[in-house]
């Protein structure tokens, strides 16, 4: 009997042990304006803490009354619909706990996030162009509270 070693086919583009980046962006559910600055605070301080536990870093956060941005450094064997169920779970629960009285003129149920996220693989965008997106967020967020609250 003859044995042949089949040699599989190496897929191009994927390294196991390099990071790659990827923009998360979460939601709120009903699209309601309910993040104030103190909220999109407390959110950036929970998911640093996530993202450290995961082995992932938080390069970029920012967001508006209605949405966060998340740019992230992450293992490839980390699954983003794992991590994003962790994050939106974790960030909600506490949220919700630390901020009860503020959301529940918003919410009348236990929710914080849509159900839905977006996950964008940022593999050709240079690092410095994705950070300057998310941080161009910030004067929109100013311009959004300043409309949301006077």
């Amino acid at each position: 009997m003859l044995e042949t070693a089949i040699e599989r086919p190496r897929l191009r583009g994927l390294d196991k042990h390099r990071p790659s980046h990827g923009s998360l962006v979460f939601v709120t559910k009903y699209r309601r304006r309910c993040i104030d600055a103190a909220i999109l605070a407390r959110l950036g301080a929970i998911f640093r803490d996530l993202a450290t536990r995961w082995g992932c870093e938080l390069l970029e956060f920012n967001g508006e009354p209605d949405h966060v941005h998340l740019l992230l450094s992450v293992n490839p064997k980390v699954a983003p619909s794992v991590l994003v169920n962790n994050f939106k779970t974790v960030s909600s629960r506490l949220v919700r706990k630390e901020f009860a009285a503020q959301l529940r003129r918003v919410y009348w149920k236990p929710v914080f996030w849509s159900r839905s996220y977006c996950v964008v693989s940022c593999g050709g965008a240079p690092l410095a162009v994705l950070k300057q997106y998310v941080e161009g967020q910030a004067g929109r967020m100013a311009r959004a509270l300043r409309r949301f609250f006077w």
